[in-house]
């Protein structure tokens, strides 16, 4: 009689401590899903589409996306040009605290600093030092300098789609020499009045009529497949 009475005193127990440690992992899954947490749970659910079963059940591991890929590097190229646009040569420079003199021959003159275009260009030279995973540069269809116009078909054709789709990116595969490349070409879009008075004044501009918002060029960003 006791061992009965001691059995079920021990079901008892252990009908409480479930529901006990079931009321914990309630709290602590509640908690889980707040703020970062998603993020983190949605960048494991992500992790976990890239896995795909072939063959005999066997797992394999598919590797990011191209388009992502160059979309997820212009993000970044596109923040930074934007912000030291805005937040350096806009508010230091001549229209702004005068601190600065932004201007294409800026190592010949004190207190001289990159223009944009020119921060951007080196910023990929130092890129291009490092990796050969991808390469990028600014582009146009009315170049101030030659060097950056257009020089493959495919980047011809994705400029002009570009600047006849505002809002709009191009992607398209070509082969240079030996080997193929994943190629997306990003909308360059005035972002200040730096951006289009540099452009509308300048004596070797082909294009002087610039507006804020307009497209004046693209960011071609090409990966080796």
């Amino acid at each position: 009689m006791q061992r009965r009475v001691d059995v079920q005193e021990e079901q008892l127990k252990n009908s409480f401590l479930s529901r006990k440690i079931s009321n914990i992992e309630e709290t602590i899954m509640k908690k889980l899903m707040k703020g970062k947490a998603i993020k983190v749970a949605l960048t494991a659910a992500v992790a976990s589409a890239a896995l795909s079963l072939t063959g005999c059940g066997e797992e394999e591991a598919k590797g990011i996306a191209p388009e992502l890929y160059t979309d997820s590097l212009f993000a970044v190229m596109k923040a930074d040009r934007t912000n030291y646009t805005k937040y350096v040569i806009k508010r230091l420079g001549p229209k702004g605290a005068n601190a600065i003199k932004p201007d294409e021959h800026w190592q010949d003159i004190e207190n001289g600093v990159l223009l944009p275009a020119q921060m951007f260009r080196a910023g990929s030279e130092a890129v291009a030092e490092m990796t050969d995973k991808f390469t990028y540069t600014l582009q146009s269809k009315w170049p101030i300098n030659s060097q950056n116009a257009p020089k493959t078909p495919m980047e011809k054709e994705g400029l002009e789609f570009i600047a006849a789709n505002p809002g709009e990116n191009f992607y398209g595969t070509e082969k240079l020499g030996d080997k193929e490349y994943f190629t997306a070409v990003y909308p360059d879009v005035a972002v200040s009045e730096a951006c289009t008075s540099c452009h509308n004044e300048h004596k070797d501009s082909p294009k002087t009529d610039f507006k804020i918002g307009e497209v004046m060029g693209g960011v071609v960003i090409r990966v080796p497949l």
